[in-house]
């Protein structure tokens, strides 16, 4: 495991490790009319997170956010042993954007022996990432379930930089009517474009510099898009760019932004979204196609 750095020494926050702690600490909250707004994380803070934590701000008056290493969403082959861990850099940070409280649960707190229950999203979890990476969705949708529940909050915060991952929740969330809204928040980029992940901290030096041509080639692809062209030209001269560049393309297609249904054709709205390896690295994004002129 790779540790983040030393905390500011300065900053910080309530922290909990037990849902009975969790539901206690909200339950008082709510005794004094307060509304609730939740941030799950995996931890390695970033300003992406912090965002996320601010808008959350915005929108309720207690902020939870909570930081949980998922073991079911990683595959056999990914990195869960290598996700960089640094809970007292990520409390600390997470409590200058604003959180209230911390929700940090052992492994044996969200999943204690016995535990066989998993939440399946079919449909929408088919293709992308659902395609490359078998049985993550299952662990989101299972995680993110148990988080909500334990919470209750009334708004809960999921980055847009995991597009699909966001409409799957909120497709868990309509279907097992869990009373809460989920909103999703803007990516948050480098100033160069490239979108802010933990994962950035796996690319090389040479890597970090051609790692912005993912963001510029689907954000050309998308202006080709809205200018008519059609969506299998668009998208294969993308691809084409990505490879010369040195990525190797997992997956870069056109989507329906509200069903992810795959598109053809002259578009008038869509979504453009790419998962591509750079080295060892798995970077994800996606961009809006902006209306036609």
């Amino acid at each position: 495991m790779r540790n983040l750095g030393p905390a500011p020494m300065t900053t910080e926050i309530e922290t909990v490790r037990t849902v009975a702690d969790l539901r206690a600490r909200v339950s008082a909250w709510r005794a004094r009319g307060g509304s609730l707004a939740m941030v799950p994380t995996m931890g390695a803070i970033h300003e992406g997170h912090m965002s996320l934590v601010r808008q959350a701000k915005g929108l309720a008056g207690h902020v939870v956010a909570s930081i949980f290493v998922n073991p079911l969403q990683f595959g056999p082959s990914e990195d869960f042993e290598a996700y960089p861990r640094g809970e007292a850099r990520d409390a600390a940070l997470l409590a200058e954007a604003g959180a209230d409280l911390l929700f940090a649960p052992g492994a044996g707190e969200m999943y204690p022996e016995g535990f066989a229950t998993t939440v399946h999203v079919a449909d929408i979890t088919e293709g992308l990432c659902g395609a490359s990476r078998p049985d993550h969705f299952d662990g989101v949708a299972t995680v993110v379930a148990k988080l909500l529940l334990q919470c209750g909050p009334d708004v809960a915060i999921f980055g847009e930089k995991d597009y699909q991952q966001l409409l799957v929740i909120k497709r868990l969330v309509r279907d097992l009517n869990i009373p809460v809204k989920i909103v999703g928040g803007a990516i948050v980029r480098e100033p160069d474009g490239l979108a802010l992940s933990s994962r950035n901290a796996y690319l090389s030096a040479e890597e970090r510099e051609t790692a912005p041509l993912l963001y510029a080639t689907i954000q050309q692809a998308a202006h080709a898009l809205a200018a008519g062209h059609a969506t299998e030209h668009a998208l294969e001269s993308a691809r084409a760019a990505l490879e010369a560049a040195g990525f190797r393309v997992d997956y870069l297609e056109a989507r329906d932004p509200e069903t992810l249904a795959r598109l053809s054709g002259s578009v008038a709205t869509a979504r453009i979204l790419v998962a591509a390896f750079l080295g060892k690295t798995r970077l994800i994004d996606n961009v809006p196609v902006p209306p036609r002129a």
